[in-house]
């Protein structure tokens, strides 16, 4: 019977649910017409901010302009974007617009007409992790000038361009070559002996002293910054800077984070090393510099010389001056493989200038023109540096004629300079006539910025010259690199990160 009895609440229910899915429905309609309202707003704020600046791809919400570059960074797209927009042009990082300097003229004058107005550093949440806003590389304001000047000033004292600092750089190159004459002519990866010179260099003027070759912490350290590189050139450090809750999650950077505690632990057992042994009457290494320092203005109330920004300064000094020499060094190889011509033509000039006995010094670089180009030449052509860690206006500016915002991401595509075809007769070969004229005599170029320019030109410049020439002098005069036996063909393409590093190769050092 009951089956038989009309339900009376079923229009109810079907009426109920009908107006619940209506409800959901208006519901969604109001999400969804929010969205599109704020789409549409951030959209319209975009586009208007992007007439206030130097012209470029237009900018969506979210993802800026990269929707119009698949979403890479590149050499191609970057020289693209400058045919189309001209050599200043911005380019939108999502909601962040970065001014891009390309080709020679741009860059020099965007950051040396006004150097103090594009002196700032970008605050990034991967950089206030790793640096907190101490030391020189990372670091802004009154705190960045104070740890720049005193960094110079130390380096000077220290010997920088002098005999002093020079002898630990030759004493260095002795070890190299004995490095690679104990290989027996078998093939080998130049990487770490490199490194080891290199940072053995740094250790010196940093620590006061020298590690060898089979010391464990000296391996930790190298291991160390290793890490926190490969950790700067991976898609991960990315996705840190535009989703910075992902760090404490993510296993990649909190190794490079444990790696930055464990050199700076390793940096404060020198620096109290240093304390018990007392400050000597001439400081004979960075820390006695800063330690002397500090001493002399711990009344100052405006001092920014403490513990912290002295063990910063430390690790920006030992990577900077360790990175970039280093991933140099390793390109001169395998430019002399891969142009034996042009290695044999150093070697003659070499062995024509200097006896075998004599100890190459810096000054010799005047005799040796070839030799000086080649150097610069590969520099140049190796451009290991695509984008200097970015800069950032500190005040409203102009620049090369566009008004840039306080706060303005400014981006120099060294890269560019250095192969401008405006400044080089054949920017897409490596050419040592670059560098020298009609009589074989060496002449600077005005285009060469290898060092960036401004003024956060490189600190360490001038050591790293110096470097660069006794090490590749005393190599080539010595042996001969080669290829290994059966192998025709290296792989010349970048390996994309902080620095243009070449993929891993092997070569012969062979006696000459």
């Amino acid at each position: 019977m009951k089956d038989l009895i009309p339900d009376t609440d079923q229009p109810y229910r079907v009426r109920g649910a009908m107006e619940s899915r209506s409800d959901m429905l208006m519901i969604s309609e109001v999400l969804i017409f929010l969205v599109v309202s704020l789409v549409i707003v951030q959209f319209l704020k975009l586009q208007w901010a992007h007439r206030q600046l130097p012209p470029g791809p237009m900018p969506l919400p979210i993802f800026g302009s990269l929707w119009q570059v698949n979403f890479q960074a590149n050499h191609e797209m970057l020289e693209k974007l400058a045919k189309l927009h001209g050599n200043i042009f911005t380019f939108w990082l999502g909601h962040t617009p970065a001014v891009v300097l390309y080709r020679f003229q741009a860059v020099k004058d965007g950051l040396t007409t006004h150097p103090e107005d594009v002196s700032g550093r970008l605050e990034t949440p991967v950089f206030k992790q790793m640096a907190n806003g101490k030391g020189i590389l990372l670091s802004n304001g009154h705190t960045w000038r104070q740890q720049r000047r005193f960094g110079i000033i130390s380096l000077r004292k220290l010997g920088m361009g002098k005999k002093s600092l020079e002898h630990r750089i030759q004493e260095e190159a002795h070890h190299l070559v004995d490095s690679f004459m104990t290989t027996n002519e078998k093939p080998l990866d130049p990487s770490f002996p490199v490194v080891h010179a290199v940072s053995n260099v740094m250790s010196a003027v940093v620590f006061g002293h020298h590690f060898s070759r089979d010391d464990e912490t000296f391996h930790q350290l190298i291991e160390a910054y290793d890490r926190i590189v490969a950790f700067g050139n991976s898609f991960t450090y990315f996705l840190c800077e535009i989703l910075p809750s992902v760090i404490q999650y993510l296993p990649g950077p909190q190794k490079a984070l444990a790696c930055c505690e464990f050199i700076r632990s390793f940096i404060r057992k020198e620096i109290e090393s240093h304390r018990e042994s007392g400050i000597a009457d001439e400081p004979q290494d960075f820390i006695d510099c800063y330690l002397e320092q500090m001493a002399k203005t711990k009344d100052e109330p405006n001092s920014t010389y403490d513990e912290d920004n002295m063990i910063q300064s430390i690790f920006d000094l030992f990577m900077a001056g360790t990175e970039t020499t280093t991933t140099t060094m390793r390109w001169a190889l395998m430019f002399m493989v891969l142009y034996p011509d042009i290695q044999e033509k150093v070697q003659q000039e070499l062995d024509a200038v200097l006896g075998p006995s004599h100890t190459i010094c810096y000054e010799d670089r005047k005799k040796l023109p070839y030799t000086n180009a080649v150097i610069h030449e590969i520099q140049r052509y190796g451009s290991i540096v695509l984008i200097t860690i970015p800069r950032e206006s500190v005040k409203d500016t102009v620049m090369l004629g566009y008004p840039i915002p306080k706060g303005t991401l400014v981006l120099p595509v060294l890269d560019s300079a250095l192969y401008d075809p405006e400044q080089w007769e054949t920017p897409k070969q490596f050419n040592p006539n670059h560098f020298l004229d009609k009589d074989g005599n060496f002449v600077s170029r005005e285009a060469f910025l290898a060092f960036s320019a401004g003024h956060r030109v490189c600190l360490g410049e001038q050591l790293a010259r110096i470097e660069l020439f006794i090490f590749f002098s005393n190599l080539l005069r010595v042996f001969k690199f080669t290829l290994p036996e059966g192998v025709t063909e290296i792989n010349t393409k970048i390996i994309f990160g902080s620095t243009m590093q070449p993929h891993p190769y092997k070569l012969c050092a062979i006696p000459r």
